[in-house]
């Protein structure tokens, strides 16, 4: 059974989430390890067929976490079977949730020596509850200026499952 380490840069557990639904999703032929890129920065990547990488944006921009342990294992990532994908709420719109049209994607090519195999862009959640209050207040701005709900009592997911099931088939061909 070939082994797939899923590593995750998240904010608010969708990312996660997105990554559960691979794992589950490789589970016939694929041992699938979850892990938190900001825990575990020293894994050994070559201990696995294929790597992927989902990161949460927050506020315009990925963790700096991320590019770190890129910078740390380019070349292990360079010679692996990889993917990356990102979670932002501006990808709920459809002119914005491919990686040729996301300016979160385009950013990250830009500024990351690493250049995945798959890339993939899915938009995220709103947990309007669970946040404190500043966040919830500036999301809030955010999601009015570009014609989001703002309604605080509301949970609204946007993420589109058939794409991620999608990229769980291509990243299990690999």
């Amino acid at each position: 059974m070939k082994k797939a380490l899923l590593l995750h840069s998240s904010r608010e557990g969708q990312t996660i989430k997105i990554l559960r639904y691979i794992e589950k999703e490789l589970a016939d032929t694929h041992q699938c390890e979850l892990v938190d890129l900001h825990e575990t920065p020293d894994i050994d990547v070559t201990q696995y067929d294929k790597v992927m990488i989902g990161a949460s944006i927050r506020y315009g921009h990925l963790n700096k976490k991320l590019y770190k342990f890129i910078d740390k294992h380019l070349s292990e990532l360079d010679k692996a079977k990889t993917a990356f994908f990102c979670v932002n709420l501006t990808a709920r719109k459809p002119e914005k949730d491919t990686p040729e049209t996301s300016v979160y994607m385009k950013k990250f090519l830009t500024l990351s020596p690493w250049q995945p195999k798959l890339l993939d862009v899915f938009a995220g959640a709103l947990y309007y509850p669970r946040y404190k209050f500043f966040d919830r207040v500036m999301i809030q701005f955010i999601m009015k200026m570009t014609g989001g709900e703002t309604d605080p009592t509301k949970e609204t997911e946007y993420t589109n499952w058939a794409r991620v099931k999608l990229l769980s088939e291509r990243f299990g061909s690999l």
